[in-house]
């Protein structure tokens, strides 16, 4: 394999805690239960670019939202996603000391993205694409040949993982190895056939 491109949440990242979700609900006044189903409802177009930041929020919460709340929200939003897994971040260490192709591939709002590149362990990752950022969210087949086509290189090469069975599969649709995610040392067992 000449490129191992890692998904970020619940990879790279840990599960987002319930906690932080929690407080960000109480922060915007509503019940976590409404909050959290409001937050996956209208994730995957905020994620595709379709939604702005206070347009999200807004639906999420299913009132008007000011631009210090959104700011708050937003900032919460990325501590949530801030919790590095470390098992698999020493896997990463390892590909990129041996000098191995590694990119990054998530779906993301641009709000979020810009939060997570400050993050040092993604610092160290040189090509990061983000879907709000690309106007295309996987499992579509477009983000994938975009990809490729920005990393110059043939599908067959390239290994990509993720937690998410359908993201999997949609990059096996294109070419590429997929490599399901369910735990560190299984990930670790799995590229080492690589």
């Amino acid at each position: 394999m000449k490129w191992f491109v890692f998904d970020y949440g619940n990879v790279l990242s840990l599960p987002q805690p319930p906690s932080d979700v929690e407080v960000m609900a109480r922060t915007a006044g509503t019940e976590p239960a409404a909050f959290e189903r409001g937050y996956w409802e209208h994730r995957l177009e905020f994620d595709r670019g379709a939604l702005s930041p206070s347009a999200y929020w807004a639906a999420v919460l299913g009132r008007p939202v000011s631009a210090s709340e959104m700011a708050k929200l937003v900032a919460m939003d990325v501590a949530s996603w801030a919790h590095p897994n470390a098992p698999v971040i020493a896997v990463l260490d390892e590909l990129l000391d041996r000098g191995v192709g590694v990119a990054l591939l998530s779906n993301a709002p641009v709000c979020l993205a810009d939060g997570l590149d400050e993050l040092p362990w993604i610092a160290a990752i040189e090509q990061r694409f983000y879907s709000g950022r690309m106007g295309l969210v996987k499992p579509d087949r477009e983000i994938y040949e975009r990809v490729a086509g920005e990393l110059g290189g043939d599908p067959a090469d390239m290994a990509f993982i993720d937690d998410r069975p359908e993201n999997v599969a949609g990059a096996r649709a294109f070419g590429m190895t997929g490599v399901h995610y369910t735990s560190a040392p299984a990930l670790r067992d799995e590229l080492a056939t690589l």
